[in-house]
């Protein structure tokens, strides 16, 4: 991703070589005199700072539970109204939900697997249009796989779907990652591949 800058004095300090703007690596082109962005994209930037193994098991606590408060907060309002499509570039939603951009990146990380119509939040940039609309069941269900209780908890839920219906698509999520043994063929068993030949005379003769 290349960004050229304008107005570097309000948003830029400048280093030999390397620009700070917010938390992005700019660097300096000596041929067209332009600043252009690090190659990593916004969701990897995000990642690198979420998932960054060099902080603390405190400091991450305190991350995630900041961003889990965060998190929650813009779930109530999509949910209270949840048949309404909230879209704009990734900047405008961040000013929606009066957040940072990085922080929306987060979200939009989140939620995308829930969505109608995923986003592209491998290749966006704070300019990229986006979508918040979201399939209920799918939505509900990817929380309960997460154990995210404190989400699919939440008193919004309760008017989209009434509880018997919450209680199936909690046991129909449960269930699809449930790990069921297959039964062991025995030797003196029938083969299953049809033959009629004992199973260590047929197929499993070299197992």
């Amino acid at each position: 991703m290349i960004k050229f800058l304008v107005e570097l004095n309000r948003y830029a300090v400048i280093i030999p070589k390397i620009i700070v703007y917010g938390k992005q690596k700019l660097l300096y082109n000596d041929l067209d005199g332009f600043y252009t962005m690090s190659e990593k994209c916004l969701l990897d930037q995000w990642r690198d700072m979420a998932y960054d193994r060099n902080l603390s098991k405190e400091q991450l606590e305190s991350f995630w539970g900041k961003y889990f408060t965060i998190e929650t907060s813009i779930y109530e309002q999509l949910l209270d109204d949840p048949d309404t499509e909230v879209k704009g570039t990734v900047k405008e939603l961040a000013e929606k939900y009066g957040q940072d951009v990085m922080t929306m990146v987060g979200f939009l990380d989140g939620i995308n697997d829930s969505l109608k119509t995923p986003n592209p939040i491998e290749t966006m940039d704070e300019d990229t249009e986006v979508s918040l609309g979201f399939d209920k069941e799918k939505l509900y269900k990817n929380m309960v796989d997460a154990r995210a209780d404190w989400l699919y908890e939440l008193p919004q839920w309760e008017k989209i779907f009434d509880e018997n219906t919450r209680k199936r698509l909690y046991k129909e999520q449960k269930n699809s990652g449930t790990i069921r043994k297959e039964k062991k063929i025995g030797r003196n068993d029938p083969c299953p591949c049809g033959s009629g030949k004992k199973y260590k005379k047929c197929c499993g003769r070299n197992a």
